[in-house]
């Protein structure tokens, strides 16, 4: 009787552990794209996001751009939004001139002052990726690039979320 109860409890302790209820939220941030327009964290109320913090000179990052274009390019239309985000070191022109050249269709923001990386947990290491629910806690972080069928799969289940 003792057994089956224990194991009843650590059954239900798993359930809860992996039902997502511990989950981080995102930080409250606010930055600019670099069309000039002011944004903040509250704007991804009730979406989806994709937050990439990268840098031109990353070459992980120049390599999977066209994937998280293509990400963005396919759930656009259902509550899913990306935001890119340049690091510091970056230099303003070559952030604008490849956002520019490679028709980047998402917000790109140039963070100077490093202020939305340190937010997010002090971001060094590029490209890293936050995937945020429509509640705005963090589901995933990714250090490196994603496996792209992977996030994929989780994007629609954080899509079909009420």
């Amino acid at each position: 009787m003792l057994t089956r109860r224990l194991i009843s409890a650590a059954l239900l302790a798993c359930a809860a552990a992996l039902s997502g209820c511990a989950r981080e939220q995102a930080p409250a941030v606010d930055y600019v794209l670099l069309n000039g327009q002011k944004a903040s964290s509250r704007d991804w109320n009730g979406k989806v996001m994709l937050v990439n913090f990268w840098a031109t000179s990353c070459a992980t990052c120049v390599k999977e751009m066209p994937q998280v274009i293509a990400t963005y390019d396919k759930f656009k239309g259902r509550g899913f939004e990306t935001l890119a985000v340049a690091m510091s070191y970056d230099p303003p022109a070559f952030v604008s001139k490849y956002a520019e050249t490679r028709k980047l269709p998402f917000g790109v923001a140039i963070d100077n002052t490093g202020a939305v990386a340190n937010a997010f947990g002090q971001v060094q290491m590029t490209p890293t990726t936050f995937l945020i629910n429509k509640r705005g806690e963090i589901v995933k972080r990714f250090v490196g690039e994603p496996d792209f069928a992977a996030l994929h799969g989780l994007i629609e289940q954080l899509l079909a979320e009420a």
